[in-house]
């Protein structure tokens, strides 16, 4: 009686069982993966919800302008007030007050009339429309416990087209999404590890040459085809450009350091680490101190924050955020170039697909 051998997997070994289909189609190094996915799930949901589920200023920049013994009291009041929503500090008046919110240094600042019952409120609505809300809310509250009135005046009011002044922090994570998937397809087309420097030079070309292209028409897109940012188009433009060339040199970094496992990780810090505390949805002052901390060290706060001093403050205030751009691209870079030289051990199959030659 002739037999029918059984059904034989990729490896050329015959399967008998279900488990045995198993083990040979899931195999360690697709479980490793697999779990990590599950971890950046997980990480994404904590960090997202953990950032943005309940907002809260806390010691917010502001400026009080008042005559004498006034000005003191007043930032004693509000200083006193519960959960130290507010970091007051006396300004020498509202000019200096004005521009002082023009330069960022402060987010808001209280005009008192001693000739009258009503006090002016200064804030800036370009910087995070919930933010200058906020204010409102705080000193509001706070004036009206001292039976004053207060009238709100916005010194770098949004667009009426950037609605809640989300659009620079739109503008940015579509940016940064650009950078790191420009990458990651050269990781899944040609292998995650360049296999010499001359092709990871190639890389960080093509890399630049789509930052350019990308940063060019997000700022046209922004600017003057949908007038969401009345920013100028040459500087946003130079803005998108090192944004997506930071974000995806990074990324080719981590990839030609850990492989395939370097998009993932390109995913936590710009996605589930980068995008919540970027001071998008609420600004830094409103986020928990965790987040608060990282966000402006991370592509997408820096990027965030150079955004709307363009947009809404002059181009003031954004030295801090362009050196930490340029500084993820020139690590980026180097980093890039370094893994392409230094040996490696294991086995090559990282470097380049079966149906590539050469990458």
């Amino acid at each position: 009686m002739s037999h029918t051998p059984g059904p034989r997997t990729r490896s050329g070994t015959r399967s008998g069982s279900f488990l045995g289909e198993v083990r040979d189609a899931v195999t360690p190094r697709a479980t490793l993966l697999v779990l990590g996915v599950i971890a950046l799930q997980l990480l994404f949901i904590a960090s997202y919800v953990g950032a943005l589920h309940d907002p809260r200023p806390k010691d917010v920049p502001f400026g009080v302008v008042a005559p004498g013994a006034a000005a003191g009291q007043t930032v004693d009041r509000l200083e006193a007030l519960p959960g130290s929503p507010l970091d007051p500090r006396t300004v020498a008046g509202e000019a200096a007050a004005r521009r002082q919110i023009m330069n960022r240094e402060i987010d808001g600042a209280l005009v008192l009339d001693p000739d009258g019952r009503q006090d002016t409120l200064l804030v800036a609505s370009g910087g995070g429309t919930v933010l200058a809300t906020t204010l409102e809310g705080i000193v509001g509250k706070a004036e009206q416990a001292e039976r004053r009135a207060v009238r709100v005046v916005d010194v770098a009011p949004a667009s009426r087209h950037d609605f809640d002044g989300l659009s620079s922090f739109y503008l940015v994570v579509g940016w940064c999404v650009g950078g790191y998937l420009c990458a990651s397809i050269l990781a899944i087309s040609t292998g995650a590890r360049p296999a010499n420097p001359r092709r990871a030079a190639i890389r960080l070309i093509v890399m630049a040459l789509v930052a350019i292209v990308g940063g060019l028409g997000g700022a046209v897109i922004i600017g003057p085809i949908l007038g969401a940012l009345p920013g100028g188009v040459l500087d946003l433009w130079g803005l998108g450009a090192l944004i997506t060339f930071a974000v995806g040199a990074a990324t080719l970094a981590l990839q030609g350091v850990f492989g395939i496992v370097g998009i993932g990780l390109a995913i936590l810090l710009v996605v589930i680490a980068g995008n919540p505390s970027a001071g998008g949805a609420f600004p830094l002052p409103l986020l928990p101190p965790f987040w608060k901390a990282i966000g402006p060290t991370l592509p997408p706060g820096a990027g965030t924050w150079a955004a709307r001093s363009i947009a809404y403050f002059k181009g003031n205030d954004v030295t801090a955020s362009l050196l930490v751009l340029w500084a993820w691209a020139v690590a980026g870079t180097v980093i890039t170039m370094l893994a392409a030289v230094l040996p490696r051990r294991g086995r090559p199959e990282t470097d380049l697909p079966a149906s590539s030659p050469d990458a």
